[in-house]
C-alpha cells in the first residue's frame, strides 16, 4: 500500500480508450472470475469453503457446485461490460468531446454491475413465475395447482450467495465481525479483501464526485466522469478518507476481537489468552494510516509549490512529507509481509531456526501442504510474489522510473498487481484455514493421524473427519481446545 499519487495533466490516450468508471468496472468483473477461480481450485483440493464461511452447503445432485454460480455470474458481467464498451469505443473513436460527452455510459455500466452483484432479484422474479407445481393427487391436474419453493435453473443467477454477500459487505464495511459460528472467517476474508481494493474505492468515489458534483474544467460546458481523474473532487480530504475505510475496518474487527477475548477469559499460548496476537494484528492494519496520511500531505504540498512556481528546496514541506511517507510505506509493507507469511499462512520463515529447519517438512514451510500439490516450490514463489508486490511503491525510488508511477494507465496497473497479490493470497489464506480446522484436538502425536490422506488432499468434505464441522466443532474452538500455530484466535475460528 503506498497512497495515492498524482497523475497527468491533461487527458491522456490511455483515458481515452479505458476511463476512469470503466477502469473500477473492468477490475470488479476481473475480481468476480478470480473468486469463482479461488472456489474452482480449492474445491479440486477437496477444502469446503462453504464450511469455513459457514455458507450454506450443497447436498443435492440437483444444485452447481459454488464456483459454477461464482462462473456464471462472471459471465454475465463480463458479458455487460464488453457490450458497453465495445459500443463505446465504437461511438467515440479516440475523440475527445465524445469520450466526455459519453460518461454516462460507464457510469450506468457500473451500475448494472453493482445491481447483478448485490440485488437477487432475477431469481425473485424467477420463482414467483415458476414455482407453480401441479398437484399428485388423483385430481384435475389443472384445478388444483400448488405452490411450492422452485429449484433455479441452471442459467438463473445465483440468489442467495448475493444476499448473503449484500449482508456480510454492509456487515463488513463498519467494521463488523460475526461470532464464529455465523461465519467470523467471511467477514475476516471479505474484509482483506477490500483493503486491496482502498485505490479502487477511491477511484469509484471520484466516478462518482466528477459525474454529479464536480465543476466543469478546461472552460467546458459541464463537468464528465470520464475526463482526467481529479482525485481532490470534493476536497483534498474525502479521497484518501475513503481510501483509509477498509483498513479502519479491519482495525476495528481486530479491536472486537481483542475485546471478546479479554471478557472470555480463554485462549491459547503466544499471547492469545491476553488478546495481544488481535492487538499486533490491529497494528498493522493502522500502520497504512500514516502511509494515506502523508501521501496526501505530500500532494498537497507539491501542489501549492508548483502553483507558486518554486523550486522545491531540500528542507521543502513536500520533500519532508516524501521521506515520512517513505518510513511508513516501508515498515507497512515489511509487517505486512511478515504477517501474511508467519500468521496468514502458518509459515515458518520467521520461526526460530529449530522450526525452520525441522526435518518433517521444506525449510521454512510447514509440515502440512495442499496448494500446488505441496510443492516447496509453489510457496516459495508465493512469497517472494507477495514481497515483490508489496513493495511495487520503490519504483517512485529509481530517478528513471519515478514519473512512470504518475501515469493512470501505471496506477492502473499497480492496482491489477494488487489485486493479483490478494488473489494468490486468498488460495493460501484459506488453504492454512482448512488445515487449521481439520487438525484433530488431541495430542502432538494424533495432530496427523491418518496422514497420507490428508497430506494429499484426499479429504473429502462429505466424508468422515473430512468437514470442519465434524472434526472440531466451533464450541471447542471458542473455549479453548483448539490450539493452532502461535495460539491465534483471531485466525482459529471458522
Amino acid at each position: 500500500m503506498d497512497g495515492d499519487a498524482a497523475v497527468e495533466p491533461e487527458l491522456d490516450a490511455f483515458s481515452l480508450v479505458l476511463p476512469l468508471p470503466y477502469r473500477v468496472a473492468l477490475i470488479t468483473v476481473l475480481a468476480t472470475w478470480g473468486w469463482g477461480a479461488n472456489l474452482h481450485y480449492l474445491y479440486l483440493l477437496k477444502i469446503d469453503v462453504p464450511s469455513l464461511i459457514r455458507y450454506p452447503g450443497r447436498t443435492s445432485g440437483a444444485h452447481i457446485p459454488h464456483h459454477h454460480s461464482a462462473y456464471r455470474l462472471a459471465t454475465v458481467t463480463s458479458s455487460v461490460l464488453a457490450a458497453s464498451l465495445l459500443l463505446f469505443w465504437a461511438l467515440t473513436r479516440h475523440n475527445v468531446d465524445r469520450v466526455l460527452a459519453l460518461d454516462w455510459m460507464p457510469m450506468t455500466t457500473l451500475a448494472v454491475l453493482g445491481l447483478l452483484l448485490i440485488l437477487p432479484f432475477p431469481l425473485t422474479l424467477l420463482q414467483r413465475y415458476t414455482g407453480i407445481v401441479r398437484s399428485s393427487g388423483g385430481g384435475s391436474s389443472s384445478s388444483n395447482p400448488r405452490r411450492t419453493p422452485a429449484s433455479p435453473p441452471t442459467w438463473a443467477l445465483p440468489q442467495d450467495g448475493r444476499r448473503r454477500f449484500a449482508t456480510t459487505l454492509r456487515r463488513v464495511l463498519v467494521g463488523g465481525l460475526a461470532e464464529a459460528q455465523h461465519g467470523k472467517f467471511g467477514d475476516i476474508l471479505l474484509a482483506d479483501v477490500l483493503t486491496s481494493y482502498s485505490k479502487v474505492l477511491g477511484d469509484l468515489y471520484v466516478c462518482l464526485c466528477m459525474f454529479f458534483f464536480a465543476a466543469p474544467r478546461g472552460g467546458r460546458d459541464e463537468a464528465s466522469a470520464t475526463d482526467r481523474p481529479d482525485r481532490n473532487c470534493g476536497g483534498g480530504v474525502l479521497v484518501p478518507l475513503i481510501m483509509a475505510m477498509p483498513f479502519l475496518a479491519r482495525f476495528r474487527q481486530c479491536m472486537i476481537e481483542y475485546l471478546r477475548v479479554r471478557r472470555s477469559g480463554v485462549g491459547g499460548g503466544g499471547g492469545g489468552g491476553t488478546g495481544l496476537q488481535h492487538l499486533a494484528n490491529a497494528a498493522k492494519y493502522a500502520t497504512s494510516f500514516p502511509v494515506i496520511l502523508f501521501s496526501a500531505l505530500q500532494r498537497s504540498a507539491k501542489a501549492a509549490e508548483d502553483a507558486s512556481a518554486s523550486t522545491p528546496a531540500t528542507g521543502s514541506a513536500s520533500t519532508m512529507y516524501y521521506r515520512l511517507w517513505l518510513a511508513a510505506v516501508l515498515a507497512n509493507s515489511l509487517y505486512s509481509f511478515y504477517w501474511d507469511v508467519a500468521k496468514d499462512w502458518d509459515l515458518t520463515l520467521f520461526d526460530g531456526a529449530r522450526a525452520r529447519n525441522a526435518p518433517d517438512h521444506p525449510w521454512a514451510l510447514r509440515r502440512r501442504r495442499l496448494v500446488g500439490g505441496g510443492q516447496p516450490i509453489v510457496y516459495y514463489g508465493a512469497m517472494a510474489l507477495d514481497l515483490l508486490l508489496r513493495c511495487t511503491w520503490s519504483l517512485k525510488l529509481s530517478p528513471h522510473l519515478d514519473h512512470v508511477a504518475d501515469f493512470e494507465s501505471s496506477l492502473f496497473l499497480m492496482q491489477l498487481l494488487e489485486v493479483l497479490r490478494r488473489w494468490v493470497w486468498i488460495f493460501f489464506r484459506v488453504e492454512t484455514e482448512w488445515i487449521r480446522s481439520t487438525s484433530t484436538t488431541s495430542t502432538g502425536s494424533d495432530l496427523f493421524a491418518g496422514g497420507t490422506g490428508l497430506l494429499l488432499g484426499g479429504m473429502s468434505p462429505g466424508s468422515s473427519g473430512g468437514s470442519a464441522s465434524s472434526t472440531i466443532s466451533s464450541s471447542d474452538i471458542l473455549l479453548g481446545d483448539y490450539q493452532p500455530k502461535y495460539g491465534d484466535e483471531d485466525e482459529d475460528d471458522v
